[in-house]
């Protein structure tokens, strides 16, 4: 072997076997989460699409429950409600940088604090609850309107994220009881 090969020509072929046996091994540990899983009769998109959203107040609370009601059923079907999700949520602005010329704030900062339940539509004992934390930042103008729409567009952003935060730790949630 000289100094320019870099490698033996027989470990490349080892190394690719080696990966190849690895996978295959792990290949049975990992399940898909909106997959065929069974979770009492059904699957957990069957799941989502049986959660009932309770009402949210305030205009963010609107565009948080009209992505939930999206993003839990996208399919359009009115199935047969199995769990009532609550949601409440808390909203507060920050303004971390201030121009040191005009003493106007030149960014604000949205944050979003959703603290959600899960309960049996009977109600019960929740199946799951928890916070979900999400931020969007936004620019600053001397042009009033132009401040309140990016103000809004954050919100829109923010309950966007917390939508998809919520269906995700739902789904895994739901993926674990026996429905």
């Amino acid at each position: 072997m000289s100094w320019s090969d870099p490698l033996p020509r027989r470990r490349a072929p080892l190394g690719a076997a080696a990966a190849l046996v690895a996978a295959l091994m792990l290949g049975g540990c990992l399940q898909p989460l909106y997959g065929p899983l069974s979770v009492g009769g059904g699957d957990v998109a069957a799941e989502l699409r049986a959660i009932a959203i309770e009402p949210i107040p305030d205009r963010i609370g609107h565009y948080l429950g009209d992505d939930l009601i999206f993003d839990l059923n996208g399919t359009g079907s009115h199935d047969t409600p199995k769990y009532r999700l609550f949601v409440t949520l808390r909203e507060s602005v920050q303004t971390p940088i201030i121009d040191t010329v005009t003493g106007l704030q030149s960014a604000a900062t949205v944050v979003l604090n959703a603290d959600y339940r899960l309960e049996p539509y009977g109600g019960g004992t929740p199946v799951t609850k928890g916070t979900a934390i999400v931020i969007a930042s936004y620019d600053r103008n001397s042009q009033r309107f132009a401040n309140i729409r990016a103000a809004r567009d954050a919100e829109i952003r923010d309950a966007k994220q917390l939508s998809d935060q919520i269906r995700l730790r739902l789904a895994a949630a739901l993926s674990k009881t026996d429905g």
